[in-house]
């Protein structure tokens, strides 16, 4: 391995690996051989192996930029290299959801992830996002979004007492920029899409999605940005209180529309039972009692109870459980702050993470239901005390019918 001024002429595999030490010690010489190899695996080699991109002296951005912007780094390479910090874990939605929206993406439709609340939908959207793209950019739509959020605008801005204008792209302009840049799948995540008013501000992106020469927006030089098939457009939207059949019917036309159901029985019991899992063996906590809380908790929300012919309260799905396990990894291990109160600490999880959640949304007959679900719970589950969770909910359902008096008397 040479150690001098190295002396590339083929700028190949076999050179990468005799010059390894000075490329991988020295950004000047690691940039100059990316851009000038034609060799893919010399590139692979230097990552995969040297990991140049993250374990060199000198300017650690330049070396990535080299890597993602050459053309003949290959795919996987490129997204070691945009990823190498990531770590989002295993897809946990159902393996149907996972390939509906791999095969929508390979089609080249933008997708719409929907489904209730605390299905997963933002985190597998990111997971998504990564295994199609290099990398993503994840924007939330909010009620005050226009179509320039989604395409640009012309900014004034003052210097020096004069006014100037400049181009701030949207977020899917920044997506073709991104995977123009790099020439190569680029995700862009556009979350709670509803918060938005869709059909306004989804405009300019239906045209773009029908016409792939319709100019979107331009940037500073004035070159024209078009959609392509590099840009991967991922919605999320939340159908909690709406169904896809009250949507625009421009957006069912344009886009893959992937349900996140609540998930089956089996797929939900999977979840709980992992996650119940990773509580530390210092938990002193019943972990099948837990199991059946859960159950009984999600299957009251959902379905309503066996001895009651009400409907659930609303849909619900199974991922916010997961922050109810970790408070009690944390709150009843060595040192913690319920060590030795688990029961106390059950209901303190379930009055910090779930309820308000279901509060949020819940109208009082609903509010009313749910108080009476968690007084059935602390009924049934005398391990657990789930009073704090009844008491918020009995509070919530006091302020709504004061709030609804006041107004009967106005």
């Amino acid at each position: 391995m040479s150690s001098g001024k190295p002396s590339f002429e083929n700028y190949d595999r076999e050179e990468a690996e005799e010059f390894s030490g000075i490329i991988r010690n020295n950004a000047t010489y690691a940039t100059d051989f990316i851009n000038r190899t034609s060799d893919p695996d010399a590139v692979r080699y230097l990552v995969n192996e040297l990991e140049i991109d993250g374990r060199r002296s000198g300017n650690r951005e330049q070396v990535k930029q080299a890597v993602l912007t050459s053309t003949v780094t290959p795919f996987e390479v490129k997204q070691t290299v945009a990823q190498r910090n990531y770590n989002l874990g295993e897809t946990l939605v159902p393996d149907t959801v996972k390939k509906n929206a791999l095969t929508a993406i390979k089609v080249g439709k933008p997708i719409v992830l929907y489904g209730p609340t605390g299905t997963g939908k933002t985190y597998f959207a990111k997971q998504l996002a990564l295994e199609a793209c290099i990398d993503y950019s994840i924007h939330t739509a909010t009620p005050t979004w226009t179509p320039a959020d989604i395409t640009g605008s012309i900014q004034p801005e003052t210097k020096d007492g004069e006014i100037e204008y400049h181009r701030r792209a949207g977020c899917v302009s920044q997506g073709i920029q991104k995977a123009n840049e790099y020439q190569d799948n680029w995700g862009v995540i556009i979350d709670e899409i509803t918060r938005a008013d869709i059909s306004q501000v989804f405009g300019p992106l239906y045209t773009a999605i029908e016409d792939e020469d319709q100019v979107i927006f331009r940037n500073d030089d004035g070159d024209p940005l078009t959609l392509n098939d590099n840009v991967k457009i991922i919605c999320t939207m939340n159908m909690s209180d709406r169904t896809v059949n009250e949507l625009d019917n421009a957006i069912t036309r344009r886009f893959a529309m992937i349900e996140l159901s609540r998930y089956g029985d089996e797929e939900r019991a999977s979840l709980f039972d992992r996650w119940i899992g990773e509580l530390g063996s210092d938990v002193d906590i019943d972990r099948d009692k837990l199991q059946e809380l859960l159950e009984s908790h999600h299957q009251g929300i959902n379905e309503g109870t066996t001895t009651s012919g009400e409907d659930g309260i609303m849909e619900f799905g199974p991922m916010h459980y997961e922050d109810v396990t970790q408070f009690l990894k944390h709150a009843c291990g060595d040192g913690g702050q319920y060590r030795g109160e688990e029961d106390v600490a059950v209901g303190q999880a379930f009055a910090t993470y779930i309820a308000p959640r279901i509060l949020n949304t819940a109208a009082l007959p609903q509010i009313n239901r749910l108080a009476s679900h968690y007084e059935t719970l602390d009924n049934q589950f005398e391990a657990f005390d789930l009073s704090p969770a009844m008491d918020l909910a009995n509070q919530q359902a006091e302020a709504e019918e004061r709030e609804m008096g006041v107004s009967a008397y106005e």
